[in-house]
């Protein structure tokens, strides 16, 4: 096990967000790699972030998101367990993101588990026919369905949605890494999302690469 200096541990403390503590073990454990040791935070991190999720988490912020020209905007309550969280610089980032995630890819539920069963039904239905008007055979059709409805869900729910500026993670995942890094449970509780003219008949605008636009800007 190599021995590593303050100055490598204050550096991984910084990237990560890590303890002191977990840093300097990381690094002994990494031979002073500090890529490596940085895995291997993300990793326990992960798995410490499960046993969290269960704490109480009743802080945090309700931010909103007004798109350029006001024609999108959002509100979004996010918890943590303490106020001290709720006001650091890395919870707020976090949670601008959602409210921006939630403007660009519009999302009607936090999680697939609010989804109500009489829009399931509808999803199923409507996928069943399409399967079957490709000809597909009646005794695959259900289990094509099935493995439709996760493309579902990774549209309406939050949760499952690819981040927006980081296509290869989710929301979820995004979330277990801010739980592993701030070290508190964080909810996303719940959202609203308007839009300029919603249910009125109106031209095609593509919002998401609008609000990418100013993300990259």
């Amino acid at each position: 096990m190599a021995a590593v200096s303050a100055a490598l541990v204050k550096e991984l403390r910084e990237k990560t967000g890590a303890g002191m503590l977990d840093c300097k073990k990381a690094l002994e454990e990494a031979n002073g790699d500090i890529a490596k040791a940085s895995e291997l935070l993300r990793e326990k991190g992960l798995a410490a972030a499960a046993n969290k999720a269960g704490r109480v988490a009743t802080e945090g912020l309700v931010e909103s998101y007004i798109h350029a020209g006001g024609r999108i905007g959002v509100l979004v309550e996010v918890n943590c367990e303490t106020d001290f969280v709720a006001k650091t610089d890395q919870f707020r980032e976090f949670v601008k993101d959602i409210a921006m995630q939630i403007a660009a890819a519009n999302p009607l539920y936090v999680r697939r588990e609010e989804v109500p069963q009489e829009a399931l039904d509808k999803e199923r239905e409507i996928l069943k026919n399409q399967a079957l008007n490709e000809g597909k055979p009646a005794h695959i059709v259900e289990k094509m369905v099935e493995g439709r409805m996760g493309k579902y869900y990774e549209e309406v729910c939050l949760m499952e949605q690819s981040f927006i500026k980081d296509p290869d993670k989710t929301i979820e995942t995004l979330l277990k890494e801010k739980v592993a890094t701030i070290g508190e449970n964080i909810s996303i509780r719940r959202f609203v999302r308007f839009e300029l003219g919603e249910g009125l008949e109106k031209k095609q605008e593509n919002f998401a690469e609008e609000v990418m636009s100013q993300v990259k800007l």
